[in-house]
């Protein structure tokens, strides 16, 4: 069959039409899908107000992680120093900086829980070629080691720090608090949440825990600051925190915005698939229209050579 121009501009037509009827289908349905799951996604309220800095959610993390244990439980001196989460601690807490509270008054030390954030639209998910990350329709954002390629662009995008690289091991992977996704898909809380003796993490439906936010926030004689940090954060995250002093001292970032980091980098990855699908046949159609051009050329030429002799 002979490729002439029609007929490639028919077929990459058509090949465009093929890539843009998924897209379409997808977000019609879009709407319902994320109603229904907005309804069963659990997430976790940390009120600092409550946390006592013992850190057995430290302990009890490790532990069903099969991680090194952490310091001392009973060592005040890792409070000096502000840690983070690495490959081989998923949550840490640490000492908020001392200040006043809303109302101006003196207050205790504060202490903060933090691990990944499991974002509702994570950005590393979505920066992710081979879906390596991905959110799961009741919270937690997974990772699959066996789909990695070592990108790092998680690592890049998210906006809180969290995914750690094994660059010391010959084998590495990423590495990041998993909120316990197979003790969810049991029934189970998260081994941090079922063994804080404060009630300063407070695990369930998400919906439901924001509606709790609010009753302390605003109850009489609150001295809460009246914000939510995660309720809109980057689009909202799984875990949220209430206290009453700034969110600064305890080290959470205050300049994220409410948008979802991850609507920056879907118009680009949704074009993955049609190019490495759709894309290399017509570049093939290219070079093979190209080639029938080169050819005729060639064949017209040599013919009035032979009529001129």
């Amino acid at each position: 069959m002979k490729l002439n121009r029609r007929l490639f501009l028919k077929v990459a037509g058509a090949a465009g039409a093929v890539a843009a009827v998924p897209a379409a289908t997808a977000k019609a349905s879009t709407g319902e899908a994320e109603a229904a799951v907005s309804s069963a996604r659990r997430g976790v309220l940390v009120d600092t107000t409550k946390c006592v800095g013992c850190r057995a959610c430290e302990a009890a993390c490790t532990e069903v992680n099969n991680q090194p244990e952490p310091a001392k439980l009973d060592d005040s001196a890792v409070f000096k120093t502000v840690r983070t989460t690495d490959t081989r601690h998923y949550t840490i807490v640490n000492a908020a900086t001392m200040g006043a509270s809303s109302s101006g008054s003196a207050v205790p030390a504060r202490f903060i829980k933090r691990q990944c954030m499991h974002c509702v639209e994570p950005a590393c998910a979505s920066a992710c070629l081979v879906r390596a990350l991905n959110k799961t329709p009741t919270g937690p954002v997974v990772y699959h080691k066996d789909r990695c390629l070592g990108c790092r662009y998680c690592m890049v995008a998210c906006p809180f720090n969290v995914p750690k690289y094994e660059y010391d091991s010959p084998t590495p992977f990423v590495q990041k608090c998993t909120f316990c996704a197979d003790r969810q898909s049991r029934g189970e809380a998260p081994a941090c949440t079922s063994v804080c003796p404060s009630g300063a993490l407070t695990f369930g439906l998400r919906d439901e825990l924001i509606e709790t936010a609010r009753e302390r926030l605003y109850a009489k004689g609150s001295t809460y600051i009246r914000h939510i940090f995660g309720e809109r954060e980057v689009g909202g995250t799984s875990w949220m925190y209430i206290t009453d002093i700034p969110f600064e001292k305890l080290g959470l970032p205050g300049d994220l915005g409410t948008y979802a980091y991850s609507s920056l980098t879907q118009a680009s990855l949704a074009a993955v698939p049609f190019v490495l699908t759709l894309w290399p046949p017509l570049l093939m159609g290219m070079y093979t229209f190209s080639k029938r051009r080169e050819q005729v050329a060639a064949a017209e030429g040599a013919g009035k050579e032979t009529s001129h002799e």
